[in-house]
């Protein structure tokens, strides 16, 4: 994954509204109407927020007669969570190293209050 393809998957995915957009296209392909309808904003502010998911590479739109729908996409989640995926392992170990600190002190070690 280039660092300019995870800018844009970032920044798309840094709005809650895209992500509760993303969270609709879970459950499968939906219009721009239907992604709408839970929003209390304007179809042109969620077709920008559409073109900001798509530029990202998250959705894409296809042409069925009048209807365009849209679907998500999931190759660039996959490489995003490839990418997370290293610093996930940093964070476990953070959580085991002080897993094992609380059982020293549980125990009563008295060298694990001088860690």
């Amino acid at each position: 994954m280039q660092t300019d393809s995870l800018s844009a998957i970032l920044s798309a995915l840094a709005d809650p509204t895209r992500r509760a957009i993303l969270a609709r296209l879970v459950e499968g392909e939906a219009t721009v109407n239907e992604l709408a309808e839970p929003f209390e904003i304007s179809l042109p502010a969620i077709s920008r927020h559409l073109k900001v998911l798509e530029a990202a590479g998250l959705i894409s739109r296809s042409r069925t007669a009048q209807w365009r729908p849209c679907r998500i996409e999931a190759a660039p989640l996959k490489d995003l969570s490839i990418w997370i995926e290293r610093y996930r392992r940093l964070w476990d170990e953070s959580f085991d190293k002080m897993d094992a600190y609380l059982r020293d002190l549980q125990k009563g070690d008295p060298d694990a209050r001088k860690n």
